[in-house]
C-alpha cells in the first residue's frame, strides 16, 4: 500500500510506474548494466494492458470498484500485480499463505481464490476498520472460512504463528504494511516459508524515490534497507520487477 501514490479522476484504474532510463555513471553497479530503454507506461497503455490479461472474478472486481470510492482508495494494490502474484502461487501449488497488510481486503481475496478449498490466508493487519470493508465481499465470495485475519501488530502475530506451527509451515508471504518493519517481518517468513516457496515485498520502488539522495524519510530509508539486504541474501533467489509500485520476489532455496 503506497502513501505516494495519487489518483487521477480521468483514470479509474490505478498507474504503474513511468520508468525513463538513466544510469549515472557514479552509480554503484552501473558499469555491470547495459542502458535499456523500458516500456513507458501510459494511463491508456495500461488500461490496454489490464483490458487484454485482467481476469477478475465478479466479487473481486466488485471490491475493487467500491474500495476506489474509499478515502484511501489510492492505497489499494494493483490488480495486475495481484493477478501475477496468484499466477506464481498457482505455479507453486501454494495452500498457506501469510498477507501483512490486509487493508480493504482485495488482495486478500484474491489469495483466498487461489488456494485451495482446505487452504488458509492469514491476514495481518492492525485496523478492524479497514478490514471490515472486505469482510462482505468474502462472505459473497464463499470464502470467508479460507482467511483467518489477525488484528495487531504484525511482528507479534507472526512471531505467534511461528511460536506454534514452526518453521516451513507456509507457502508463501505478502509483505505490504508499515516500511520501516520490512526487514523484521522479511526475516520471520523466512523461517515460515517453506523451501520453493515465495515471499513477496510490495513497494520496493516507493513512486522512484529510492533513487532520489534528497529523499531521507524513515520509510523511504527502510525500503532502500531491505532491497540491498535482499539483493546479497543468498538464502533465496530474487528478482525486483517494475511491476505495480515495485515487486520484490524472493523465492526461498
Amino acid at each position: 500500500k503506497h502513501k505516494h501514490q495519487h489518483q487521477q479522476s480521468h483514470v479509474q484504474r490505478p498507474h504503474t510506474l513511468t520508468f525513463i532510463p538513466f544510469l549515472s555513471s557514479s552509480s554503484t553497479m552501473a558499469s555491470n548494466h547495459k542502458a535499456h530503454n523500458p516500456l513507458q507506461v501510459s494511463g491508456a497503455l495500461y488500461n490496454y494492458m489490464l483490458d487484454h490479461s485482467l481476469r477478475e472474478d465478479p466479487v473481486l472486481n466488485k471490491l475493487r470498484l467500491a474500495s476506489e470510492h474509499h478515502p484511501y482508495a489510492r492505497m489499494q494494490s494493483d490488480p495486475a500485480q495481484v493477478q501475477f502474484m496468484n499466477l506464481l502461487l498457482k505455479l507453486i501449488g501454494a495452500k498457506k499463505g501469510i498477507e501483512l497488510g490486509v487493508f480493504l481486503g482485495y488482495g486478500t481475496l484474491a489469495f483466498a481464490q487461489t488456494v485451495p478449498e482446505d487452504g488458509k490466508v492469514i491476514g495481518c493487519d492492525i485496523s478492524e476498520e479497514f478490514v471490515n470493508f472486505g469482510r462482505p465481499f468474502w462472505q459473497e465470495a464463499n470464502v470467508s472460512h479460507k482467511i483467518d485475519v489477525k488484528i495487531g501488530p504484525a511482528q507479534e502475530s507472526l512471531q505467534a504463528l511461528l511460536d506454534t506451527e514452526g518453521p516451513n509451515s507456509y507457502d508463501f508471504g505478502f509483505i505490504d504494511a508499515d516500511k520501516t518493519g520490512y526487514s523484521t517481518y522479511y526475516e520471520l517468513l523466512l523461517q515460515l516459508v517453506r523451501p520453493g516457496g515465495i515471499i513477496f515485498v510490495d513497494n520496493v520502488l516507493w513512486s522512484g524515490t529510492v533513487v532520489d539522495p534528497n529523499v531521507t524519510d524513515p520509510d523511504t530509508e527502510a525500503i532502500r534497507a531491505i532491497n540491498t539486504k535482499i539483493r546479497s541474501d543468498d538464502r533465496v533467489n530474487v528478482s525486483l520487477l517494475t511491476i505495480g509500485d515495485g515487486l520484490t520476489i524472493a523465492v526461498k532455496k
